[in-house]
């Protein structure tokens, strides 16, 4: 099982972040974190690396069932999606696979909410 699910697009990385976003909007997500990984890297390693951000993305509803089915679940909030621009400018979107992440907590009532917003995100990649 893979962890995740992408898809490369024909835009900019800045155009990325944005229909990344109002796509996840869609879905009833919010980003509640915005992660600049090229920027961090420059500034605490003096690297340079390619454009990459980490969009920490939360449904309220969804977060708050499974906080009620498992007092740590928070150490796997939110769902990330990732925005890298590869070699010759291609853009990939990817977004953890929530199932993929929960199989490691036998929590049955996490397997249904799990389900759900793993769904929500496949429409999100899919629409990109």
């Amino acid at each position: 099982m893979s962890y995740y699910f992408n898809k490369t697009l024909s835009v900019s990385f800045e155009e990325a972040i944005t229909k990344v976003t109002e796509e996840l909007k869609k879905e009833g997500f919010g980003v509640l974190t915005e992660i600049d990984v090229k920027s961090t890297l420059k500034k605490k390693l003096d690297v340079d690396f390619r454009n990459y951000k980490i969009l920490g993305a939360c449904n309220p509803n969804f977060a708050y069932k499974a906080l009620q089915s498992e007092a740590y679940i928070g150490t796997m909030l939110p769902c990330n999606v990732i925005v890298q621009e590869k070699e010759g400018g291609i853009v990939d979107v990817a977004a953890v696979d929530p199932i993929a992440s929960m199989l490691s907590v036998q929590n049955a009532d996490l397997g249904e909410i799990a389900g759900e917003v793993q769904a929500k995100l496949k429409r999100v990649i899919e629409s990109l």
